[in-house]
C-alpha cells in the first residue's frame, strides 16, 4: 500500500508526457523550440515542424524533408507526409543529459532542391522518477568525548539522478539531544550534510549514538532515502590538525603527465605522540571522477595527477582534503583545494559534411549550393577559434552561414564539363592556437553534362573527287562530326539536307556512320560537279545540329571511244573515196581524217596511224593531225586505186580506238579538175567553219593564259604543304589543256592535256574536248623543199 501511495501522484505527470509540450518560437534566431517530458511513449507527437516553419506539406516528400543525425538510433523522427515530429523511443533524461540543469536536444532538419537547413530544439523536462540514495547504507563515526559543541563532521551527500527541484533538496536527522544537522550547498557537489555536535558528549553516560539521516527531494510528494549513522564516543584527543594556509588555489595545464605534483597541503597538530601525527586524505564525500584523476600522499600531503586531465571535460576541480591525527579518537580538519585547468590546444578541428550533392549540372549558376559543412573544435578561446578554407584551383568557394562554424560550399564561376568533369575539393579547417592544429577533408564533385555543344565536322567544307562509272549502292565518301558533350548529348545522327537539286536524290546516307552511298553511276560527260548539305544532329534535349557543305567533283575515265567525223559514208560507216590527179607532186594533201573523243586530257588526246595501206612508199599519215599526203610522185606502174585503213586511238591507260577507211583513186588530170570543180563549194563551207573555230581557239587560249597566271599567283601565296583546290573553281567545265597537280587527303593526282600553241586547230564537232596539233614536221619539210 505504501508503494502504491507513493506512485499514484505520478500518474498526472506521466499523462502529461503524452501531450505535446508548449511550442516556443524564438524570433531573434528564427528557431523552433519544443518541450516534452521524459519517459513518454514511443510515437508521442512533439510538434508540427512543417506548420511552424511555414512549409507546404505537398513539397515535404518531394524535397526529402528529414532529420540529419549522426546517431544510429535517433530519439526523434519526422513524418515526410505532414511534417509532424514524433518520439522514436522512450527518453531517459538522466541518460541523455546526466544532471544538467537544462536538457536541450538540437535537431537539424534538411530540405533538398534547393538545400535548406532549419534547427529545432527539444527540451526534455525532468520527471521525479528517482529517489535519493546514499552511497553507504550505514556510516560509523568515532568522536572523542572531549569534542566541544559546534564540532562539525561532514557526511557523504545523497545522490538523486533527477535534476532541478527533483534532486536532493533537504536532509532530516532523527530526533536526539546531542547532534543537529547543517547543510552546506556546494555548486558542483550539491547539498552536503554536516553533522554538528550541539551538546557535549559523555562516554561514561552513553558510549554509542545511533542516528538516521534522511534525504528528501523536491517532488510532490517528495521521495526519500535514508542512512544509519553510528557514533562511537572515544576518549580524549582534544586538538585537531590545523592547515597552514586559509586558501589553496593552483593552475594546472591539461594533458600533464601522470605523476605530476599539483600542489602540497600542510597541517599541524599541537598534540603529542600519535594524537599529533597528521595524515592526509580526500574527503569521504568526494566524487569518484576526482578519485580517478587525483591522488594524495598520506604522509606529505602532495596532490598528484593520477589520470588524464582534459579541460574540455571540466575547467575547475574543488577537492576537500582532510587532515586527521592518529589519536584513538582522531580529530579531522577539512580544507578545500581549488584546481583550475588551463586549456591547451590539443584538439584538431572536426569537419562534418551535413548535406552533399555529389553531382551538379554544368549550367548551374554561380552561387549554387553544393554542400553544407560544419566545423567544431573542442578547445576554448583562441584554441577553439576555427578558420575554414578550400583549395584555390576549383570554381567553388566557402560562404559563411549565419550560424557560427557553419559554411556553404557554393559555385563561384560558370562550370564547363568539357574542360573538367570532376573536382576534388579539399576543405581545410585550422584553429588559432599556438601552434595551430588543422584537419582536412576531401569531397568529390562530379559535373554532369548539359547539351551545350553542337556537333563539329572535321572539315568544312568537304571536297571529294569521285571517279565516274562508280558502282551504284557502294559508299563513295564519308563525313565525320564530333560532339564534346557526353552520352546521348554526344550521339550524332546524319542526314542529307534535301533541296530542289535532283542530284542529292541520287545519294543515300548512313545516319549512324556518316557514309554516303551513290544510288546511281556518275557520268563525267553528263555531270562534272555538284554540291549538297549534310546535317549532323546530336541526341540531346533539346537537340543541337550543324551542317556542312559537300563539294563533289567527278573525275573523267577513259570510257568513250574516238568517233570518226570524216570520212563518213551515207550508211554511217567511216568510209570515204578520194580522187587525186596522177601528176601531183610529193606532199600533196590527199584528205584529212577528222575524229573527236568525249573524254578529256590524255583520255581525249587522239593519235592517228596507218593500220593498213597498199603501198607504204606512196602515202604518209600525220599522227597528230590525221592528214594524208603523198610521199612521192605517181609512176605509170602505180595502181589506180589504193585502200588506206586509218586507226584512231586515245591515250588512256586502256586506250580505245576507231578505224576509218579511205579509198584513194588516181585519175588523169582532166578528170581530177572536173572533180575539183564539184568539190569546191564544199571546201568553201569548210573554210568558213575553220574561221569560226580559229576565233573560238583564240578565246580559249586567252582564258588559258589568264588561268595560268591566277594559278601561279595562288601557288606563290600558299604554304609549301598546301592542298590544291583547283577543282573547286566555280567555272570548272572539265576542259584541261595543261598539267595540274593537286592533293586530296593522302593521295596525289595529276591531270595532263596537250599543250596549245599557235596554229593549233579544234576539229569541228569535238565539243572543244579534242585538241589537234599542226604537223610541224611536215611543214618544215615543205619549207625545205
Amino acid at each position: 500500500m505504501e508503494q502504491r501511495r507513493r506512485d499514484s501522484p505520478r500518474a498526472p505527470g506521466c499523462l502529461l508526457g503524452y501531450v505535446v509540450a508548449l511550442l516556443l518560437w524564438s524570433t531573434a534566431w528564427a528557431q523552433i523550440r519544443y518541450s516534452i517530458s521524459e519517459e513518454v511513449k514511443e510515437g508521442t507527437v512533439v510538434g508540427n515542424l512543417a506548420k511552424d516553419l511555414g512549409l507546404d506539406k505537398n513539397t515535404l516528400k518531394e524535397r526529402k524533408y528529414r532529420i540529419v543525425s549522426s546517431n544510429a538510433d535517433p530519439l526523434f523522427h519526422v513524418n515526410q507526409n505532414d511534417g509532424v515530429l514524433y518520439v522514436s523511443k522512450k527518453i531517459d533524461r538522466e541518460e541523455v543529459c546526466a544532471q544538467s540543469s537544462t536538457c536541450l536536444i538540437t535537431l537539424k532538419t534538411v530540405l533538398e532542391n534547393p538545400l535548406e537547413v532549419h534547427n529545432a530544439f527539444v527540451e526534455v523536462l525532468d520527471v521525479n522518477d528517482n529517489s535519493p540514495s546514499f552511497q553507504e547504507k550505514g556510516k560509523t563515526l568515532e568522536i572523542s568525548e572531549s569534542v566541544v559543541p559546534g564540532a562539525r563532521f561532514q557526511l557523504k551527500a545523497a545522490r538523486d539522478p533527477d535534476s532541478g527541484h527533483f534532486s536532493v533538496q533537504q536532509y532530516k536527522l532523527s530526533q536526539n539531544d546531542h547532534f543537529r544537522l547543517e547543510v552546506k550547498d556546494k555548486e558542483d557537489e550539491g547539498k552536503i550534510p554536516i553533522l554538528v555536535v550541539q551538546k557535549s558528549l559523555d562516554r561514561e553516560t552513553r558510549e554509542r549514538h545511533s542516528l538516521v539521516l534522511t534525504a528528501l527531494d523536491g517532488g510532490k510528494p517528495p521521495k526519500s532515502g535514508g542512512m544509519t549513522i553510528l557514533v562511537n564516543v572515544l576518549d580524549i584527543n582534544d586538538n585537531a590538525p590545523v592547515f597552514t594556509k586559509d586558501v589553496y588555489s593552483v593552475m594546472l595545464d591539461e594533458n600533464v603527465p601522470v605523476g605530476t605534483t599539483v600542489t602540497q597541503v600542510n597541517a599541524t597538530d599541537l598534540d603529542e605522540g600519535p594524537n599529533g601525527e597528521v595524515v592526509y586524505s580526500f574527503s569521504s564525500s568526494i566524487n569518484q571522477k576526482i578519485l580517478n584523476l587525483f591522488d594524495i600522499n598520506q604522509s606529505t600531503g602532495e596532490i598528484i595527477v593520477k589520470g588524464l586531465i582534459n579541460y574540455e571535460e571540466k575547467e575547475k576541480y574543488e577537492i576537500e582534503i582532510e587532515a586527521s591525527d592518529k589519536g584513538l579518537a582522531p580529530l579531522t580538519t577539512e580544507k578545500s583545494v581549488i584546481i583550475k585547468i588551463v586549456d591547451v590546444n590539443d584538439n584538431t578541428p572536426e569537419i562534418e559534411v551535413t548535406s552533399f550533392s555529389s553531382s551538379i549540372p554544368e549550367d548551374s549558376r554561380p552561387g549554387t549550393t553544393v554542400a553544407l559543412i560544419s566545423v567544431n573544435d573542442m578547445d576554448s578561446s583562441l584554441n577553439g577559434k576555427v578558420i575554414c578554407a578550400i583549395n584555390d584551383n576549383n570554381p567553388f568557394t566557402l560562404s559563411p552561414s549565419f550560424e557560427e562554424n557553419m559554411y556553404s560550399l557554393v559555385t563561384k564561376s560558370p562550370l564547363d564539363r568539357e574542360k573538367q568533369s570532376k573536382y576534388d575539393v579539399t576543405i581545410v579547417a585550422k584553429d588559432a592556437g599556438k601552434p595551430p592544429l588543422s584537419s582536412e577533408k576531401t569531397i568529390s564533385v562530379v559535373i554532369s553534362d548539359v547539351n551545350d555543344n553542337s556537333p563539329v565536322f572535321s572539315l568544312s567544307p568537304y571536297t571529294f573527287y569521285v571517279t565516274e562509272a562508280n558502282e551504284p549502292g557502294t559508299s563513295v565518301f564519308s563525313v565525320k562530326a564530333l560532339d564534346d558533350d557526353d552520352n546521348d548529348n554526344a550521339l550524332i545522327t546524319y542526314h542529307i539536307l534535301r533541296s530542289e537539286d535532283t542530284v542529292s536524290s541520287f545519294l543515300n546516307m548512313n545516319s549512324e556512320t556518316g557514309d554516303i552511298l551513290a544510288l546511281k553511276s556518275f557520268d563525267f560527260e553528263t555531270l562534272k560537279k555538284f554540291q549538297f548539305q549534310v546535317v549532323a544532329t546530336d541526341s540531346g534535349t533539346p537537340s543541337l545540329s550543324n551542317n556542312v557543305t559537300v563539294n563533289v567533283f567527278i573525275l573523267d575515265q577513259n570510257d568513250n571511244a574516238p568517233v570518226i567525223l570524216y570520212p563518213l559514208s551515207s550508211n554511217g560507216s567511216a568510209e570515204g573515196v578520194e580522187e587525186i590527179p596522177r601528176n601531183v607532186n610529193a606532199g600533196h594533201l590527199v584528205t584529212k581524217v577528222r575524229a573527236y573523243d568525249a573524254d578529256i586530257g590524255y583520255n581525249g588526246w587522239l593519235l592517228f596511224s596507218l593500220q593498213e595501206v597498199t603501198d607504204h612508199s606512196l602515202f604518209g599519215l600525220d599522227r597528230y593531225t590525221g592528214q594524208i599526203r603523198t610521199l612521192r610522185s605517181f609512176t605509170e606502174t602505180d595502181e589506180a586505186e589504193h585502200k588506206l585503213v586509218i586507226l584512231v586511238k586515245d591515250n588512256g591507260n586502256v586506250s580505245l580506238s576507231a578505224t576509218a577507211t579511205v579509198v584513194v583513186k588516181v585519175v588523169e588530170p582532166k578528170e581530177a579538175f572536173a572533180a575539183s570543180d564539184v568539190k569546191s563549194p564544199a571546201k568553201d563551207d569548210d573554210s568558213n567553219v575553220t574561221f569560226y573555230l580559229m576565233i573560238t581557239l583564240g578565246s580559249v587560249s586567252a582564258l588559258f593564259i589568264i588561268s595560268i597566271i591566277v594559278l601561279i599567283a595562288m601557288q606563290c601565296s600558299k604554304t609549301p604543304d598546301y592542298t590544291s583546290k583547283y577543282l573547286e573553281d566555280k567555272n570548272y567545265d572539265g576542259t584541261l589543256c595543261h598539267s595540274i597537280q593537286y592533293r586530296s587527303g593522302d593521295k596525289r593526282y595529276m591531270l595532263v592535256g596537250p599543250r596549245m600553241s599557235i596554229g593549233s586547230t579544234i576539229v569541228p564537232g569535238s565539243h572543244a574536248n579534242t585538241l589537234v596539233l599542226p604537223d610541224r614536221r611536215r611543214r618544215s619539210e615543205e619549207y625545205n623543199s
